[in-house]
């Protein structure tokens, strides 16, 4: 007698214990789709700004703006370290147009040339195709890169000798 009360006790706690688990597993997931937000930080224009994308005004599309022409601020061309202080350049498919995108600027500037070998121009800025590229404000060099695309990797590419011969 005493074995089957044991047992029956034994099972109505696993019985009840099995239910408990499930109706926590449910507000848990609840709680969790509540909570998740998928595509939160949009743009107005549908840009995932967490995935690293912008409208360009220019190419009509969402694009990343560090795959494109990287300057470096003039005045302090060895620190390149931080990537949000640089502007980078999108150009149109016919090369006559220029979209620059500046650090801490929300609007992109477009900048139009007259003619091939001419610099692109647009009010107070101008983007000189020269060793690269110049990016200037009224006459005044703000910018500069080398014209390659991308993020700069700094450093040399040899293999690094740690065994200590």
């Amino acid at each position: 007698m005493k074995k089957s009360v044991v047992i029956l006790v034994l099972l109505t706690s696993l019985a009840s214990c099995k239910w408990s688990n499930e109706e926590d597993n449910k507000v848990k997931e609840n709680d969790t789709a509540k909570d998740v937000v998928l595509g939160g930080d949009k743009d107005k224009n549908g840009c995932l700004a967490s995935a690293g994308y912008t409208w360009s005004k220019l190419n009509k599309e969402c694009v990343r703006v560090f795959s494109g022409i990287q300057l470096l601020p003039y005045d302090a061309p060895n620190n390149n370290d931080d990537e949000t202080l640089c502007a980078y350049v999108l150009f149109d498919d016919s090369g006559d147009n220029a979209e620059v995108f500046l650090p801490n600027q929300d609007d992109s500037l477009i900048l139009k040339r007259t003619a091939k070998g001419k610099p692109w121009t647009n009010e107070h800025w101008q983007l000189v195709p020269y060793k690269g590229y110049q990016l200037k404000k009224d006459n005044t060099i703000v910018y500069a890169g080398d014209g390659e695309i991308g993020n700069k990797v700094t450093g040399s590419d040899e293999s690094e000798d740690t065994s200590g011969k």
